[in-house]
């Protein structure tokens, strides 16, 4: 058990882009909060503190002004669902990355922080032997503390929420550069433009608040139009209860995508957490195809495979946007539709979580528009009507 600081610690002063992230865990687990903050240190993190509950949480925050703190949902006295509104509010640039098992209830809970404030989530192993022996809980732990705490250090607050590739069950991928090395050149469409026959959208860290605005933004009248098929990089269980999320949002039935189930106009589809969904033409129509074959881009789901198969079967009937995510994954599937003829648009970095999925499309040229998050919407409405945003 952790124990308080004492009264008389001063309050530290938050990290610079020089001087290490300062991380403070809460979990009630004493087995979590050892591991964890050993990954911490020998990451080259400084550890501020690690607590049992929210409360002790909240106390050491006011001294010690953490860059991240990785919270937990199940906790005694106050858990971390009840944690997270006084420490934003207490600290509005904090970066929380919530800490949960893979249960239905945990997802539900998780996706609804993010709502509230929360920039990611991580699911944890469900025994403590599994957190023990789990290289890519560990890998993903640690990758998530160096983006946040990157972030805070620029003072720059996260404005959309994730996934993410958070909790996949595969290593993480790299993250691109914040800053792209060059000039970013837009490619735009030639001017006869085919009405789109699909939605397509690909995100990962930050992307269930930014895919949920996205299609609020387009509407359901336009959503009726077309099907929707998106990658979220999520662990299973969590796509179920994104979809729903979704459902709810937009008011269009929305369900994780099954194998060879016929896509059809207003509806959603979600790649399931674990498994790639790509496309297959038939007689009379199109249908999903699920397969557990090997990561791409360290992705399973993956956004490219996804995107691909559109490119070979709708060419540029299609409209599509990569969100905000960590790594590359969708850009070797845009330049696919690119050069099938169909348009590509990208969040802007300003409102992304993470810069790297939309940043790689755009430094490669690949995005028709680079855009912030509340324009993304009318611009596919757009797309999908024929009619001005």
């Amino acid at each position: 058990m952790a124990s308080s600081p004492a009264a008389a610690a001063p309050r530290m002063p938050a990290s610079t882009p020089s001087s290490p992230v300062r991380v403070l865990i809460a979990d009630d687990s004493a087995v979590v909060r050892g591991l964890v903050a050993r990954w911490i240190t020998e990451a080259g993190f400084q550890l501020v503190g690690t607590a049992s509950n929210g409360k002790i949480a909240l106390e050491m925050m006011s001294r010690h002004d953490p860059d991240v703190v990785l919270l937990d949902i199940d906790m005694p006295e106050l858990d971390g669902t009840e944690a997270l509104p006084r420490m934003l509010a207490a600290s509005p640039t904090l970066q929380v990355v919530m800490m949960s098992t893979l249960t239905t209830r945990n997802a539900d809970i998780s996706l609804k922080c993010l709502a509230l404030g929360a920039v990611d989530y991580i699911a944890k192993p469900e025994s403590n032997r599994g957190v023990t022996t789990s290289d890519a809980f560990r890998t993903d732990l640690i990758e998530r503390v160096r983006v946040f705490g990157a972030a805070r250090a620029r003072g720059r607050r996260t404005t959309a929420a994730p996934t993410t590739q958070t909790s996949t069950p595969v290593p993480a991928a790299p993250v691109a550069a914040a800053k792209p090395a060059a000039p970013v050149v837009l490619r735009p469409r030639a001017r006869v433009a085919t009405t789109p026959r699909v939605l397509l959208i690909g995100s990962s860290t930050g992307g269930p608040r930014a895919v949920g605005e996205a299609l609020a933004g387009i509407g359901a009248a336009a959503l009726r139009r077309v099907p929707t098929l998106i990658v979220q990089h999520m662990p299973p269980v969590f796509t179920a209860v994104f979809a729903e999320h979704l459902s709810a949002r937009v008011g269009l039935p929305a369900a994780e995508g099954k194998a060879d189930e016929r896509i059809e106009p207003g509806r959603i589809y979600v790649a399931p957490g674990g498994r790639h969904m790509g496309l297959a033409a038939v007689a009379g129509g199109t249908v999903i195809k699920l397969n557990d074959g090997a990561p791409v881009n360290f992705c399973r789901p993956a956004v490219d495979v996804l995107f691909k198969d559109a490119a070979a079967i709708f060419g540029a009937a299609t409209a599509s946007v990569i969100l905000t995510g960590m790594g590359s994954d969708g850009t070797n599937g845009a330049r696919a539709l690119v050069e099938a003829g169909g348009p590509v648009l990208a969040q802007d970095e300003a409102t992304s979580t993470v810069w790297g999925m939309p940043g790689s499309v755009a430094r490669a040229g690949l995005a028709e528009a680079i855009l912030p998050l509340p324009e993304i919407g009318p611009a596919l409405r757009a797309m999908i009507t024929g009619q001005p945003a």
